[in-house]
Order: structure tokens, then sequence, then C-alpha cells
């Protein structure tokens, strides 16, 4: 086995999970099998230089750190400009900015995240850890267990996310609020 290929493997297959982007959601976005991505990621088959742009893009790195390992990812510190991070579109009314996808050891992941406004509730959710939002700008409706409160700038929650909750845009306009989920 070729050790170049080992190592581009072993780092596609770190920052893959530092993105939290199962086999499964990689694949449907980069249009190769898990049997191929499982090959990659081993070392075992040689990759196009298409695969290794379209991976580098969606893992938001560039092309060269996937082949040379020369990267600030896995580092000990991170900085992210103004209105960038690491994009993560899990539901459509959200759109979550990681704002220290590179850091390593990460005991919080803090967000910058939207919120576009829509008409119906939305559904509550729930996660392990504990979850600190500090609201940037707009305002909207928090809701959590059987509770409501309507949130503006400035305004912060602190709880328990395995309790179900769920955040909504009022004003019909944007919400922006920084996310911090711990453990």
């Amino acid at each position: 086995m070729n050790e170049q290929l080992k190592d581009i493997g072993l780092r596609l297959s770190g920052l893959r999970n530092i993105a939290e982007m199962t086999p499964e959601a990689f694949c449907e976005k980069t249009g190769i099998t898990v049997q191929d991505l499982a090959a990659y990621e081993k070392g075992e088959l040689d990759f196009s230089f298409s695969f290794l742009y379209k991976a580098a893009k969606i893992l938001g790195v560039d092309v060269i750190d996937l082949m040379s390992g020369d990267s600030p990812h896995l580092s000990d510190w991170t900085i992210v400009r103004k209105g960038e991070g690491y994009s993560i579109d899990r539901r459509a009314a959200y759109k979550y900015n990681h704002l220290a996808f590179t850091f390593r050891n990460k005991k919080a992941e803090p967000f910058m995240v939207t919120v576009e406004p829509k008409e119906e509730k939305p559904s509550l959710q729930s996660h392990d850890g504990q979850e600190f939002n500090l609201m940037i700008s707009g305002r909207m409706k928090f809701y959590i267990a059987n509770s409501e409160y309507v949130l503006e700038p400035g305004d912060s929650v602190y709880f328990n996310s395995s309790i179900p909750h769920a955040m909504q845009a009022l004003d019909n306009a944007p919400v922006k609020f920084l996310a911090v989920v711990i453990g």
C-alpha cells in the first residue's frame, strides 16, 4: 500500500469525522459509493483530482491540505473571520456556521446560527449536553418543553439541551444567534 495514499486517506477520514459527516452523507455529496470511500480512507484506492477537489470543498479545506497535511486543521487555536466558518445545513430554516471546526479536542461546539422566518411552529428537537444561545440580531421565539419566550438582541438562554426545544424567527426577518453546545 502506498504510504502517501494511506496518509491522504487518514486526513480525509479525520476531516470527515470533524465535520460530523456520515459516510453516507459524504458519499451523496461527492457522488462516490460507500465502498469507494472506505477504500480511499484506508489508502487502498488512488484518488482522482476531481474527487480530492470536491472532497476538499465539502470539508472546507484546500486540496493541498488533503494531499500534504500542511493545514491549520486539528490545531490548538482557530480563527474564523466574520461571515465564515464551516457551513452546515441540517434543517431547511436553520443555517449553522461552525466557528471552531479546526480546533483539536473541543469541549464545546460554537456555531453562528441563522434562522429564516417560517409561519408554522417548528418541531422541537433535543440532543445531549447543554447549550448557551446569545442573540445577535432579530427577534425570535424560543420554545422549550411547554414554555415559550421572546428573545431579542443581547438576550441569552442557557439550558439542558436534552429538553425538547426550537427557535422561530419573528417579524418576518432572519434571526442570528451564537449557540455554544457543550458536552
